[in-house]
Parts: C-alpha cells; structure tokens; sequence
C-alpha cells in the first residue's frame, strides 16, 4: 500500500508539472535545517566513475576519513597479460593516520575484490555484514598478511561510530544476500550511498528494502545522494529473483533427458540456492565445479545463508556414477573468463567433464560490458560440441541485481536529497541517472557527474569541485602489483603487433674489435627458415654499424645499441612496412 500510494502520489505531481514539498528543495526540507551549518565534507571516487567495476568511494571531513567499498575491476582488451585491475590508493597511503574505517555495501567482487592488495599497504578496521566478511575470510586466506585484518560484522539497522562519521547500515535488494546502502552522517549533513540495489517485493530470503528507513532519511533530510547508475538507462523497474525460479523449473521440467548445465555468478548466492531447490524437485544430484563458486557456496552454506537437501550435493568427481539426466552441474565461467570451469569445458580441457548432445547448458547471467566477445566464443564452442545452449535474450534465465530507471525515481523520492552524483557506471550510464534526477525535479545545477580523483566539496550553501587528489590504476599481473605501467604495457602491444628481433654480438671494447656474430633471432616477426635473406642482411647490417662505430672511435655500449638499432629498423622498415622490437645484446669478452 505504502509504495503503490507513493508511486501514484509521484505520477499527479509530474503531470501537473508541480514541485510542491514532496519534491526537492521544498519548503518542508528548508524548514527542517533551522541553524546554518557551514562544515565541509569533500567526497571523491577513486573508482567507479566511467568504468564498470573497481568501485571505491572516499568522504572526508574535519580530520576524517573514511571509505565505500574497494573493488576490483578486469583488464580491457589492451592491457596485454594483466590480471586484474585496482584503484591508485595512493591518496589514503599518504592520509592512512586519518582513515577510520573501510565500509562495505555488499560483498559482489567489483566492492571488495581489491581489499586483500589494499590492506598489504593500509591497516584499517573494515565493517561489513556476515556474508560479505565471509567472502572476504575466504580471500584473505590466500594471500599472506603480515597481521591479523580487523573485520567488524554489523547487522542492518546497525550505526558505527567513526571518527566525526555515524554510518548505518540500511537493508536494500540485490543479487547477493546482505547487501546494504548506507546513510552517513556527518558534521555537514547526511550523505546516502546507495551501494548496488534494486527493489524486490518478494526476494528469495529476507525482507524487502527498507523504504521506511530511507522515507525517514528524506524527512530528516539528505545532503548528497550517491546512486548507483547501471541499469540507469532501463526503464521501469527490474524483475524479482523468483523470476528466474519459475523459468528454470520449466527448462528442468521440459529437458528431462537432458544433463543440465547452469552457469552463473559464484555471488549470486539466491541463484544458486534455486538451482539446487529445483533440481531436488526434479530428483537430480548437483555437483559444483569452478573455485570461487566453491569458495561463496562454502562460505554461504556455513553462515546459514544456504541449505542443500541431504545426499543432492555430490563431489565433481562422482558424475560418472549416475545417468546424465540425474546430474546439474552449477559452474563459474558465465562472463567466458579464459580458464574457467565453463571454459575448459567448451574447449574439452576440463579433466572431469565432457561436453556433447546429451547437455544442456544454462548461460544464467547477462554480459558484463566488455565481455561480450569471449561469452560468445564460449557459446560457439559449445554448440560445435553439439550441446545446447540457453541464454537470457530467450528464456529469462537472468535478472539482474540493478535499479532500472523507475526504482532510481523511488530512492530519489524517499531521500529527497539537495544534490545528486551518480556513481557506478560508464558515462553513458551516469548521464541517463543525471536525467533521473533531473526529472525528478533537483535542479540541474545541483546534480554531479564526476569522475575519478576529482573532489566534490559540499556544504549547505553550496555544492562544488574543487580539485583533485592522486588517482587511477594498479595492475595486478600474477603476484606483481603495481610494476606493470604504460611503459610495459606499450612493450606489450607492441610485441604482440609487430614482433621481436634479437641481436646477438660478442666485441672487445678495449681493442673495439668484433669477436663472433651478430646473430639474429626472430619471434613474433618472420619465420627464420623461410626469411633466410632477410636475416642474412639483417646480420650484415648489424656487423656493418657495430665496425662503423669502432671506426669512429665509439667504445660505448649503450651508443653501439642504439647505432644497431636504428640501421636494422631503418632496413626492416623499408623492406616489409614492418616495426619489430628490435633488441641488440652487446657482450664485451
């Protein structure tokens, strides 16, 4: 009743074009601010702006700070053998004595997946709810600290103290259990963060959003709202979860002789939970192959956030024991992560699991941007195998976790803020969500689209940028973190372009005399044995300009380098349009 009253209360204003006190700026939120507060609170996003992923958020007021998240994000195409991607923390390195807290909103990767990098560096206590820390107990197991990290669990409905900062933990949905928004108060007024979230009004477990708590927020009144931007180009609102229980128990139900195979978010804690409810429905044994679907689902199952019927859940390695139609596989791999379970499995390298007809293969999640390419490659791969393939864009086997445009228009409505800044999202993204609060009436002049290490400075009287703090990226290649740079990256792409070419040559500096060589090896560029007047001339030109510069009086290794350099690049050019990475090796013997 309480929601469909407020939605019809919102329409009769929109269509009477009216700004009355329900909307922003009103009266009644004037009204509630009867002594003039000119505190400061700068807000900043060292990630999370203009990209999917990699979402932390800074506040910092008086002498605090305190952080939103910090997650990780995945290499784009030209960031040639890197890993994974975290924000610059260089900032809070510098200010580490000030720091009084990291909070955490929910715990999806691209929220917490930088924490075991972030704290080798900064020790802080860290907040979080049960099933978030749990996920993060998980992690840090793998990485070795050199002290014990403080977690502190908080509940929804929960305040912690930091510094001048009271952070409560407010209940909100989303495609993992225990997620929240949170509303911050500070010296300057509140600022709500609305995490990830969408409005589900029958979630798998738990209670709906907590409207109430955010309608009291708004009366109370907000300083700054920082939403969450992407699904803010959908209108209306997003499917609930049950959604996708009802289309797999049809796929189960229909595809009785089939194996079936469901891949999803290893987070998607709800999801999998169904998968496993309907496959004892169906009386299928369920194995789990992928290890961070193993690491959540273990986690999960220990803190009470899932249940597995006895004698349904099976090792991988028992499938063999019972007839394809008994067994469902839940499986990573649903955005075609190279080495994945679902990967390997396409691609016949699994050691356990053989894809052909006999399978069913569930893509139980939508393409996060970027990943688009490799989701597809997987699906090719496996109708090749001739296996069958079902994905969203037919039958509605995803929903997803995000507020569309119209559940945005609601958390607007209950906060009532003074100013807006979109968060979490691509441009495209955080300008659709500044046209929801545009339409919602805030001014436009009161809504900010940021971007990473720009500083919004907000007060009472006025809403501003003003400057910057050190931002950006950290790659994470193997167990490097941070040596991989532009320089690398270009060495990268460029090898990966055009190919390498080695100049092996023995000289006495001393006498500045040539011992034995050059000799030339090839990677990358042309095949040797089908080149070999190529490479013939290549040495000759190597010899000619290491005894130019020994004519010349030149006993410098790094100039003969370079002279042999320039003349091969100059040849190679010339002959094949070619640009090698030309390496010379110059050993004085």
């Amino acid at each position: 009743m309480f929601l469909s009253g407020l939605v019809t209360q919102l329409d009769t204003y929109l269509l009477n074009g009216r700004r009355g006190p329900l909307f922003f700026g009103g009266q009644n939120c004037l009204m509630a601010r009867k002594k003039k507060n000119n505190t400061r609170v700068k807000v900043m996003m060292l990630g999370g702006l203009n990209e999917i992923g990699k979402n932390l958020a800074v506040i910092e007021c008086e002498n605090d700070i305190i952080m939103v998240d910090c997650g990780l994000g995945f290499p784009d195409d030209d960031m040639l053998g890197v890993d994974l991607v975290i924000p610059d923390t260089t900032y809070l390195e510098k200010n580490c004595d000030r720091i009084r807290g990291l909070f955490l909103t929910h715990g999806h990767e691209d929220h917490i997946g930088a924490i075991p990098y972030v704290l080798r560096k900064l020790d802080i206590p860290i907040y979080g709810t049960r099933l978030t820390l749990g996920i993060i107990e998980n992690k840090l197991m793998e990485h070795q600290l050199p002290y014990e990290p403080e977690l502190n669990c908080v509940t929804a409905g929960e305040t912690v103290k930091a510094g001048c900062f009271s952070v409560e933990f407010i209940r909100v949905n989303h495609s993992i259990a225990d997620a929240c928004c949170l509303a911050i108060k500070t010296p300057a007024g509140t600022i709500v963060h609305t995490g990830d979230f969408k409005l589900d009004l029958t979630p798998i477990e738990g209670e709906i959003m907590n409207l109430t708590r955010l309608g009291q927020l708004g009366e109370e009144g907000v300083l700054l709202l920082m939403c969450e931007s992407t699904n803010a180009e959908r209108p209306g609102y997003t499917p609930s979860e049950k959604k996708v229980g009802q289309s797999l128990d049809n796929i189960f139900m229909q595809k009785s002789d089939k194996r079936i195979v469901i891949a999803t978010f290893s987070s998607n804690v709800h999801r999998v939970q169904q998968i496993i409810n309907t496959s004892a429905q169906y009386g299928r044994k369920v194995a789990i192959t992928g290890r961070s679907m193993m690491n959540i689902i273990g986690a999960a199952t220990r803190l009470g956030y899932m249940s597995v019927p006895d004698g349904v859940l099976i090792d991988i390695s028992e499938i063999k024991k019972y007839p394809p139609n008994q067994i469902t596989l839940i499986t990573t791999g649903s955005q075609g992560e190279p080495m994945s379970a679902l990967y390997r499995m396409a691609f016949r390298s699994h050691d356990k699991v053989q894809l052909g007809s006999e399978d069913l293969v569930v893509i139980s999640a939508s393409a996060i941007p970027g990943n688009e390419k490799m989701v597809d490659k997987i699906i090719n791969e496996l109708l090749k195998n001739g296996a069958d393939v079902f994905k969203n864009d037919n039958f509605e086997v995803h929903v997803s976790g995000h507020a569309c445009q119209e559940e945005i228009k609601l958390m607007l409505a209950l906060t009532k803020p003074k100013y807006f800044m979109p968060i979490h999202g691509e441009y495209k993204h955080l300008n659709a969500n500044k046209k929801n609060a545009v339409d919602m009436g805030i001014p436009e002049s009161n809504v900010f689209i940021s971007e990473i290490g720009k500083v919004l400075e907000v007060c009472e009287d006025y809403a501003r940028f003003n400057g910057n703090v050190e931002a950006g990226r950290v790659l994470i290649d193997g167990y490097g973190i941070g040596d991989i740079g532009n320089i690398v990256l270009r060495d990268r792409r460029h090898l990966s372009q055009d190919g390498l070419m080695v100049i092996v040559a023995s000289v006495d500096l001393a006498y500045r005399m040539l011992i034995s060589g050059p000799e030339v090896v090839s990677r990358g560029f042309v095949y040797v044995r089908e080149a070999e007047e190529l490479m013939d001339q290549a040495k000759e030109i190597a010899k000619n300009a290491i005894e130019e510069c020994f004519d010349r009086g030149i006993d410098e290794r790094s100039e003969i380098k370079n002279s042999v350099k320039n003349a091969l690049s100059r040849y190679i050019l010339q002959t094949t349009g070619r640009k090698p990475m030309i390496l010379p090796i110059i050993m004085d013997v």
